[in-house]
């Protein structure tokens, strides 16, 4: 009996702690289901005023390059220190000396033809004073008279090519000293001291360091918002435009500032380009932290543009398909707008027109998105926590 019993009771006992678990349980109560609208990013739209500007790139250039070509034959008896390749000099340096003695020997030979000239020349006009004289008592021929006037007249040619010997002796004498034609640095030579050098031979490539110059081509579409004279004209506007060049250098990034002085005469008719001219002065004056804007140097440039007032600045996720974006409305629900976009640099988007100051714009991307759809907005955003940064701010 005891076996047939004790597992009656257990199990009412157990029974009987399941229905009081249950009568003192929690009650559960129903909720109504979460919300199926997607959680998007928004902004509140805000006009500023932006800074154009145009990224390119070049290769810093010389101002002014030129072959040094002696004017005189000679030997090289004397060079400078600074005619060695990358070494500097001042306008008006002595940078090597050919030798003088047959150029001084040539002067004192002419000088000799202009006293022999002077000499002939004072002995026919007295002989052709005296012809005259002869004629006026009609005791000379007419012949004897045109051979003394002749005679004069060969004398005085003899006396202008003796000045002119003379004048050329000197020169060619001068131009045994070769100076420096401005302030520059030598990029090639190939002379020194005993060498003989020929007339007209190169003996070296020097390059102006006054200021360098770095083509920067950008595209014809980029001249819109650029200031930039374009007619060949003198230019109308009060500042050239800024170009802040920047380059690699040492592990370092180093920046020059330079201005666009002109730009080149065509357009490249394939790769639709213009070369705008950059012009940096003293670029190899030395200055704290930065190295000198060395000739070759490859750097990257922005040029500085117009000033646009009131433009959206959006980053390119803001903008949807059909160059459209989302508005949300006061009701958290989503309206297509048409903007008209002026520019597109990078992950920026510059829009002109398409909706007002303080409209709320959603920055994600919404999947299947119909006109009237509910969104779940967030905490409205400051653009510059965004990638949607102008471009004076990045600048």
């Amino acid at each position: 009996m005891k076996r047939i019993i004790l597992p009656i009771v257990i199990l009412i006992v157990g029974v009987g702690i399941a229905a009081g678990i249950v009568a003192t349980g929690p009650e559960l109560k129903q909720q109504p289901p979460g919300s199926s609208a997607p959680l998007v990013r928004t902004w509140v739209a805000s006009p500023q005023t932006v800074q154009m500007s145009s990224r390119t790139h070049g290769t810093v250039l010389p101002r002014t390059e030129s072959e040094l070509i002696p004017e005189v034959s000679g030997r090289i008896t004397m060079i400078s220190d600074s005619m060695v390749s990358g070494g500097f000099f001042k306008e008006g340096d002595e940078l090597f000396q050919v030798e003088t003695l047959d150029y001084a020997v040539a002067l004192e030979q002419a000088r000799a033809s202009l006293a022999s000239a002077r000499s002939e020349l004072s002995i026919a006009k007295r002989a052709h004073a005296r012809q005259i004289d002869l004629a006026r008592k009609q005791s000379t021929s007419e012949s004897l008279r045109d051979d003394a006037l002749n005679r004069l007249r060969i004398a005085e040619a003899s006396l202008r090519e003796a000045k002119a010997r003379i004048a050329r002796a000197e020169r060619d004498l001068e131009r045994t000293t070769i100076t420096a034609p401005y302030d520059g640095r030598v990029r090639t030579e190939r002379v020194d001291v005993g060498q003989f050098v020929n007339r007209g031979a190169s003996v070296a490539m020097l390059y102006a360091t006054d200021y360098a110059e770095v083509r920067l081509p950008v595209h014809d579409e980029e001249l819109a918002y650029l200031d930039l004279q374009l007619d060949g004209l003198e230019p109308e506007l009060e500042s050239e435009p800024i170009a802040m060049l920047s380059a690699q250098f040492a592990g370092k990034e180093h920046t020059w500032a330079g201005k666009i002085v002109r730009t080149e005469g065509e357009i490249d008719p394939q790769t639709r380009m213009i070369n705008l001219v950059a012009q940096v002065d003293a670029p190899y004056e030395p200055m704290a932290g930065r190295p000198p804007l060395a000739v070759g140097l490859f750097v990257e440039a922005e040029i500085h543009g117009r000033e646009v007032h009131g433009i959206f600045v959006l980053p390119r996720s803001a903008l949807q398909a059909n160059s459209q974006v989302y508005v949300v409305t006061a009701d958290r629900t989503i309206e297509f707008r048409d903007v008209e976009i002026l520019r597109v640099v990078d992950e920026d988007v510059y829009v002109s027109s398409g909706f007002q100051q303080g409209e709320t714009i959603c920055l994600s991307t919404v999947s299947n998105a119909v006109e009237g759809m509910s969104v779940r907005p967030m905490e409205p955003t400051m653009i510059g926590d965004t990638d949607g940064r102008s471009e004076a701010d990045k600048t």
